[in-house]
This record gives structure tokens, sequence and C-alpha cells, in this order.
């Protein structure tokens, strides 16, 4: 007779995931540690394969038997499935906060609020639990940039006395108001964490937002616009390409905390176990100040790990929605749950750039 361990069943209620954007960094990283961890249940990933790289995720899904179901979640029918689906994990998104800004919003707005509705009355009509992979940047940027701060020797910091409600030196709070302008990208997802409270509050139904900071690791497709620690080591794993430290003096003493998406996991994990005492509630997700750096910072921890130096230009223009500093207060979810990160940010570059060398040949044509 063959044993199991008791923990791969711990407290697993569903049978059936579905993951949204599931073939992207996020959602394919959620689900194969779904079926590592839960050896009885079923993942279903949808993906419009969009982004350049998800294509490269499509073996791994395979080889962890994992269902991928290629479709696009602005089209409601895509949602055809196999099997009744009774959780899903919502982390598809158009990303970017430059989406929109020199272009029209249509995409980002399509994607990240219509197909949040599709996702909605997919779930309302088949009574799906769902937990949402809302954003930080929610948070409005001019009012972030508003935050009293200090300038270090690599770094900007903020200050402990903050006038505005939900700030301190320990980063933003689920309470720091929203009352402005942000990006294209935050509004969307703002307006799907309402739509969400709706349906919470008219059907009952079962959901978790979760407003996550940066989520970095292996596999990440890195570019300009979204993904800065695996570009950053990217660029010094290829070292003839250049960096820029773009705004604020162009120092590179912006801030930024980073999280491991193993970390990421063990959140939700906790959340799938015990779905009735976190549903209906906001949390901040993120590496929090113990896993914040600068971008001379990363500079430097890139440097170390790789053995390269190179050349980063400076521009003092801001980039637009580009804010100083951002840090997840994570507070309410750690004293709920007795979560925490267990993967610093010597570790998340370490990683990134073990990976980055073992897939280099793969890689080169789309980090690079």
């Amino acid at each position: 007779m063959k044993f199991v361990k008791k923990d791969i069943f711990k407290n697993m209620n569903y049978k059936n995931i579905l993951i949204t954007g599931g073939a992207g960094f996020v959602g394919s990283n959620l689900a194969i540690k779904l079926k590592q961890n839960y050896k009885n249940i079923d993942v279903f990933v949808l993906d419009n394969l969009k982004r350049r790289g998800s294509e490269l995720n499509l073996k791994r899904l395979k080889e962890n038997n994992i269902d991928f179901i290629h479709g696009d979640i602005r089209n409601k029918e895509d949602f055809v499935f196999s099997e009744k689906i009774d959780l899903m994990i919502e982390c598809s998104a158009e990303p970017s906060v430059l989406a929109g800004i020199f272009d029209s919003p249509e995409y980002v707005i399509n994607t990240n609020l219509i197909g949040t509705i599709n996702c909605l009355e997919f779930a309302r009509k088949n009574n799906v639990d769902v937990i949402f992979f809302s954003t930080s940047r929610i948070y409005p940027t001019k009012e972030l940039n508003k935050l009293e701060f200090k300038e270090t020797k690599t770094r900007f910091e903020l200050q402990e006395k903050q006038e505005i409600i939900g700030s301190s030196s320990k980063g933003i709070a689920e309470n720091f108001h929203l009352k402005e302008a942000g990006s294209f990208y935050g509004a969307t997802k703002l307006c799907s964490e309402l739509l969400i409270q709706e349906y919470i509050e008219n059907y009952k139904m079962k959901a978790i937002i979760n407003r996550c900071g940066v989520i970095t690791g292996p596999w990440q497709m890195g570019k300009i616009d979204q993904g800065v620690a695996v570009l950053w080591m990217a660029r010094h794993f290829w070292p003839e390409k250049k960096l820029s430290y773009i705004g604020y003096g162009g120092k590179g003493k912006q801030v930024r905390d980073l999280i491991h998406i193993d970390d990421i996991f063990e959140a939700i994990k906790i959340q799938i176990e015990n779905i009735d005492k976190y549903s209906g509630k906001i949390f901040n997700l993120g590496g929090g100040k113990e896993n914040s750096l600068s971008l001379m910072e990363m500079t430097e921890i890139c440097q170390k790990i790789s053995g390269n130096k190179i050349k980063i230009k400076s521009e003092k223009k801001d980039r637009p929605n580009d804010v100083r500093i951002y840090i997840s207060d994570c507070s309410k979810f750690k004293k709920e749950s007795g979560w925490k990160c267990r993967k610093n940010t010597k570790i998340i570059f370490q990683e990134i750039y073990e990976w980055i060398k073992n897939n280099k040949e793969s890689l080169k044509n789309i980090l690079n």
C-alpha cells in the first residue's frame, strides 16, 4: 500500500481550480505549486499568450499535468471547461503602468475591467470562489509622491511621521486613501475591486482581494515597464545592453519592495485552506521594508552576482506614473495569518541569475 503525506491534502476543499492568466509568470508558477502541494486536484489555466515569453511556460505546465486552454478573459465564450470549477484565481492583467498613456487605453480597460466582469459572471453563475490579484498601483501616484521622505547615500526613505493616513516608515497600508488618479492599470484594478465587493455583498460570493507589490523570481519575462528585477539581472548577464536611472534626479534612488513568487504562493495557500476566514477582505501582499531596495542597491547586487559591471545612463526627467517610494505594509495579513516572506532580495536575485544562466539560449531573444 502506498502512503501519502497528510499535509498534501491539508484543508483543501477544492477539486478543480481555474487560473486566469495562467501561462504568465504569476499564474504558471501558482499552477505548478498547487499541483505539487495538492496531488488530488486538477488545475486549468486560461491564457491568450499575448505576453512574449509566456509560450515557454506551456512545456512546464504540461510536465505538471496542468490543462492549458488558449482563451481570453475578454471573451466570455472562452469560459468553457471539461470539469466543474470551484475556485478561480484571477491573475490575468495588462500590468504596465504606461498602458494607455501614449495610445488608446482600450486594451487595458477591456482586459483588466471587462475581463474581470466576465470572470465574476462566470463565478456567480457557477458558484465559484474567487481569489483576485489586484495591485499596489491602485494607490494614487501623486499622493504617494507627497509622502515625507529623506535621501540617504543609496536610497530615498519614508519618514515615520506622515500626514496621510495609512502611511508610515513601514510603507503603505490598506487604508491609504484612493481619491486621486494613478494609472489606467491601477484604475481598472480598483474598479474591479469595487465590483468584487458588490458581488460579495449581493450574491454572497466568497472572494479575497490581494493588492500585490512587485512580484518577481525565475520565469518572469521582465521588460522596461514591468518586471524590473529580472530586467536588471538580464542586462547584467548580457552586459552589451545598457540601463538607465530614470527620474527623480536620475540617481537610481527610487525604492520598491520585492516579493518572491514562492512567498506569494505561501500566502495564497493560507487563503485557500481557510477561505471563510479571509473572504470579503483586502490585503496588501509584498516584500515589506525588510525586502525593499533602490535601483542603485539593485545594481550593486546584480554586479556582485553576475561579475559584470555595466554603464548606467542618467535621465533626470520623471517617467509618467512613476513613484519615488513604494513599500507594502503587510501588517494586516501577517497579524491575521502568521505569514511572512522567507526569501530576501539576495536570494531572489541569485535565483533569477541561475535561471537565466540555465536557460540562456531560450531567454536571450526575450530578455536581452
